[in-house]
């Protein structure tokens, strides 16, 4: 169906949310630490709500504070002509030290084609397994983990639905205003370049994820604004 094509190519990369291989020395001193806390995003497809993605940032285990536990959960519906024409459900639970994914297991049901992916720590490397391949990432892994300014300076970027690295390039191009639970905020926007289509990503002065944009399949806009 058209608008279940419309969307898919997308979801693969916009809702892991869930980098560090390379960063630029220039820049790692302008990136804030990783944050913690919650996210509730309202997801948008051409400007109309079609679902929720939250997150949930959350100190574990460690002293130092440089352990973390991500909870990620999105629900996406779209309806035509009052019709559900498509589902979208992920679910992921990771583990952080410092900038470095030490464990993965996710599992998605993408309009009813279900797919999952698991970590398993081999020494200083990481293995990635799904149902159909599995492979080892050595030194620091990173994902797609909006919610850590450090995703900044990355060149490598772990997709938790795919299981797949993609090379990434990511820049500063600008600023603007994004709404954020129904107030204007000023914001800057940092573009992901690599994936089929390029990843808007937008921060507040203190650092904080508040927004993202993305053409995906069809020219259709999807969008995270946070409530």
């Amino acid at each position: 169906m058209k608008v279940s094509a419309s969307i898919r190519a997308g979801t693969a990369l916009l809702l892991t949310g869930l980098a560090a291989l390379a960063s630029v020395p220039s820049r790692a001193a302008e990136v804030a630490s990783p944050a913690t806390g919650e996210w509730n995003f309202r997801a948008l497809l051409d400007g109309k709500p079609i679902g929720q993605h939250r997150f949930s940032v959350t100190l574990v285990g460690s002293a130092q504070g440089d352990e973390r536990r991500v909870l990620s959960e999105a629900s996406f519906a779209v309806k035509f002509l009052g019709i559900t024409a498509y589902r979208y459900r992920h679910k992921a639970t990771e583990q952080w030290r410092g900038e470095c994914l030490t464990a993965l297991t996710a599992t998605t049901d993408d309009d009813g084609k279900p797919s999952s992916v698991r970590t398993e720590a081999d020494g200083d490397a990481l293995t990635i397994k799904t149902a159909s391949a599995s492979q080892s990432l050595s030194g620091c892994v990173m994902s797609f983990a909006y919610w850590n300014p450090a995703i900044q300076t990355q060149t490598r970027l772990l997709n938790a639905q795919t299981g797949k690295a993609e090379t990434v390039q990511v820049r500063r191009i600008g600023s603007g205003s994004v709404d954020v639970r129904g107030q204007p905020v000023a914001a800057t926007r940092f573009r992901i370049t690599g994936p089929a289509e390029p990843i808007d990503v937008w921060y507040s002065a203190q650092g904080e994820w508040i927004g993202l944009d993305s053409l995906v399949g069809g020219g259709r806009k999807l969008s995270y604004r946070l409530q």
